[in-house]
């Protein structure tokens, strides 16, 4: 058993060892230390390499949340496709119920098609007409050529032959 005014390994004799606890010292951060003891172009590379590291990283994770939201958005435009298909099939069902219910009760089978014909002519007519209206209201990219008019004329390429 040792003395207990020894000095301890590390200690002063007559003194417990030195600890930051038992002193009420605030501990230095490493990165403080780090700072005091490295020169500037070590710190410099080394937030260089972090940054570099960050950058890498962040792609990674794009790559990988690109990669998912491109998988989910194909899943729902197949399901968008599935259900585009049964839609038709329910109006082509429903047509020919529709054909085969005038042509056996009210005007014949004949007359019931060009009737039911009739209905999705107009159907289409109004649908195009829309589609129609919808796609002149499209400018196009008004900003971008905007800002395309604003680029000085010293910066667009020459026409001449040089």
């Amino acid at each position: 058993m040792s003395h207990p005014y020894e000095a301890p390994p590390g200690g002063t004799p007559g003194y417990p060892p030195p600890s930051s606890a038992a002193s009420g010292a605030v501990p230095t951060p490493p990165a403080e230390e780090k700072a005091a003891n490295t020169s500037i172009g070590e710190l410099l590379s080394d937030v260089t390499k972090d940054l570099s590291t960050l950058m890498r990283q962040e792609l990674e994770l794009a790559k990988a949340e690109a990669t998912q939201s491109a998988k989910r958005a194909g899943r729902g435009a197949g399901l968008y496709g599935g259900a585009g298909i049964a839609g038709h099939f329910v109006l082509l069902f429903l047509s020919i119920a529709l054909w085969w219910s005038l042509g056996a009760y009210v005007i014949g089978l004949g007359w019931s098609a060009v009737v039911v014909a009739i209905i999705w002519a107009i159907i289409a007519g109004v649908l195009a007409a829309r589609a129609r209206k919808d796609l002149q209201s499209v400018k196009g990219l008004p900003r971008t050529a905007d800002s395309m008019k604003k680029i000085p004329e010293t910066l667009k390429p020459s026409e001449e032959p040089r």
